[in-house]
């Protein structure tokens, strides 16, 4: 892993108040920082792709991880993961309703060990989510917490919907996902600036994991200027997207890599787990 790289996101994890992380060291888990979002900042930004293949690689170090979409109103985890959609009223919806509720009853197990999901059943109404507050999702992650070594939030990009602001308030550190778009800094600035002006602290979100590069000439010192670091840089790769269609892993099922994007990706991985 690059040196350079986990000092930068260091920097970022020293920002983050202690109020924030009040009643972390009561986790039995060993990370400290174990809640995990992911925003996209553009478009062309495939999250799932990222979160998935990133879980079952934390799972691999040994990390019972459990990836859960906020995705609401399009969930699509379920499907990279190989794992049947819940039935509508099930899932994410069913936690989010009722504190009497048995997560494990709401939790898929995957195929792979120690790599679990929470989702929305693709079946359930839109209107069902309205009525939704912060206190809701907070119960839920903090239920999780103390399930699972490891949270992966794939969150939506609707600053007006609880599921996007409740995420980022209730992470411990978070990434925005952004592909070499002229706007993708400029999106990121106006989300943390609306996040601020409603209280939730911004500086867990500075970190960025560009993907779908494509070799052109684009301004990367843009991102640096705006503030934020990259912290991870994958290669648009055909091959990851036409497995994911089959509901497999590219980094697992692909048995010829490229290695470029698997060394992004265990880099992610090794600076969420060697904490």
């Amino acid at each position: 892993m690059d040196q350079n790289e986990r000092l930068r996101l260091d920097d970022v994890l020293s920002k983050i108040s202690a109020k924030e992380l009040m009643g972390t060291e009561l986790q039995e888990s060993k990370l400290i920082y174990s809640v995990v979002g992911f925003i996209p900042a553009c478009d062309m930004v495939d999250n799932a792709l990222i979160i998935s293949n990133l879980g079952y690689l934390l799972s691999q170090k040994g990390f019972n991880t459990c990836i859960v979409d906020l995705k609401v109103f399009n969930p699509n985890i379920y499907h990279y993961l190989d794992v049947k959609p819940s039935k509508r009223g099930h899932g994410l919806i069913r936690v989010l309703k009722s504190d009497k509720v048995d997560f494990r009853e709401e939790i898929q197990a995957t195929k792979y060990e120690r790599l679990y999901v929470l989702s929305p059943s693709p079946h359930d109404l839109l209107e069902e989510y309205f009525d939704f507050e912060f206190d809701h999702l907070e119960r839920v992650i903090d239920t999780l917490k103390g399930m699972f070594d490891i949270i992966l939030l794939d969150i939506p990009n609707n600053p007006p919907l609880e599921f996007c602001l409740g995420a980022m308030k209730y992470s411990h550190v978070g990434f925005f996902t952004a592909t070499e778009r002229i706007e993708a800094p400029s999106n990121m600035v106006r989300m943390l600036d609306f996040a601020s002006s409603v209280g939730i602290s911004t500086a867990k979100f500075t970190s960025v994991i560009l993907m779908n590069i494509q070799d052109i000439n684009y301004d990367y010192k843009g991102f640096k200027e705006f503030g934020f670091n990259i912290v991870a840089s994958l290669p648009l790769i055909k091959a990851a997207y036409a497995y994911s269609l089959e509901g497999k892993l590219y980094v697992r099922d692909n048995p010829l890599v490229n290695k470029y994007f698997l060394r992004e990706m265990r880099r992610l991985a090794d600076i969420l787990g060697n904490q």
